[in-house]
């Protein structure tokens, strides 16, 4: 039994070593892409929309949508949508407009819900204020380089190209959650991401940026045959990879803010993101267990009886979990150095969210509480103040 257990370990080691030091390359080989000059192609100069639903103000939310007016691109139309008047990002969303008049603005307030995904909803409402065939959808989140539109927008030259999005780099605001919710993004999620664009796969589109001409998103179905899912840009980009077009993740990876104010607001901020993978490939989910590459080599090495063919293998581990740690900081390695001792913290948190995202599916999305069916699809939960009211009326 002693020795079964052994190989076992040794199994469990190799495989997570083996993940760690693709999922290390295939991030390096990503944050160096990411670095190149945009291409100057004329196919890629034709004028665009930018959808940007909004809900709250964020931290840095005038900075982030200051980047998007600050294009290095000849014709482009800029649409911001939120609910209603008294959302707080309408302030921020007016000054920008008052500060870049030359530019071609709107402000798109309409409550109208047409599901249960308050995004999609939004996005439904600012899309027929979009003047250009070809569309990007962005959100509020991101901040992106001058040459930005031009860098997204040169893939969809190729006729075969139907749909391009863009990987993201989590910058923490601050505290310790941001840290760690950055570490989510920079350390686990993306290099998934990159390891899996490797090997071919076309099933990551991220909200951050969707680009796509207007006529395609009608073939698609429409942002209305999305209005009750949760992965609503996984959801667009199957529905894209269905009529035999490519969906294309851009060289450029643009920056998201991280500000998780507590444990409990980072946790349920991960929950959502684990159990929409969970949702829409179930499987995929179960396999994360690999993607944990230094507990399970811990805990390999540790069923292996810590023979030197295991330490060797978790020492590669741990090596190829620093790149992952450093890779894409930037000019922020400072940052890296003193963040080190989180690392251990950070995995052992992500490993137990992912556990703990087996069970029950419920998410919380912009202080709301949905219910995730198995097909993907949203439906709201009563809250207890609701429930009870509701027992009182009858």
């Amino acid at each position: 039994m002693h020795g079964l257990l052994a190989e076992l370990g040794l199994i469990l080691t190799a495989l997570a070593t083996a993940y760690a030091l693709l999922a290390a390359l295939a991030t390096l080989i990503a944050t160096a892409r990411s670095r190149r000059a945009a291409p100057d192609t004329g196919a890629a100069q034709a004028a665009v929309t930018i959808l940007k639903p909004l809900c709250g103000s964020e931290r840095g939310l005038y900075e982030r949508l200051c980047s998007v007016c600050t294009q290095d691109y000849p014709q482009f139309q800029i649409i911001f949508g939120l609910h209603g008047p008294a959302d707080t990002a309408l302030p921020v969303a007016r000054r920008v407009q008052q500060q870049f008049t030359a530019l071609d603005i709107e402000c798109v307030i309409d409550p109208t819900r047409h599901g249960v995904n308050a995004k999609v909803s939004n996005l439904l409402n600012m899309l027929p204020l979009a003047k250009h065939d070809l569309l990007i959808i962005a959100d509020s989140d991101i901040e992106v380089a001058p040459d930005y539109l031009r860098r997204v927008l040169a893939p969809l030259s190729d006729p075969r190209v139907g749909l391009v999005t863009c990987g993201y780099a989590g910058r923490a605001g601050p505290g310790l959650w941001s840290a760690l919710g950055a570490q989510f993004i920079n350390a686990w999620f993306m290099p998934s991401v990159y390891f899996a664009a490797m090997f071919g796969s076309q099933w990551f589109v991220s909200g951050s940026t969707i680009a796509l001409r207007r006529e395609l998103l009608t073939r698609c179905g429409g942002l209305k045959a999305l209005v009750d899912q949760l992965a609503d840009d996984y959801q667009l980009g199957a529905q894209v990879r269905a009529l035999s077009l490519r969906v294309v993740l851009s060289d450029l990876r643009v920056d998201t803010l991280v500000d998780e104010p507590s444990l409990a607001a980072l946790c349920r901020h991960s929950l959502r993101w684990l159990r929409t993978i969970r949702a829409i490939r179930l499987w995929a989910y179960a396999g994360c267990a690999m993607t944990f590459s230094l507990p399970m080599a811990g805990l390999g090495a540790a069923l292996a009886r810590f023979q030197p063919k295991a330490l060797i293998l978790l020492a590669i581990t741990v090596a190829a979990r620093l790149v992952l740690h450093f890779a894409g900081r930037r000019d922020r390695w400072r940052d890296g150095w003193r963040q080190l001792g989180l690392i251990p913290l950070h995995d052992a948190l992500l490993l137990g969210l992912w556990v703990w995202g087996f069970v029950g599916r419920e998410v919380s999305w912009r202080q709301e509480r949905l219910g995730v069916g198995r097909d993907g699809s949203l439906h709201r939960v009563p809250s207890l103040k609701s429930q009870h009211r509701g027992e009182t009326a009858e």
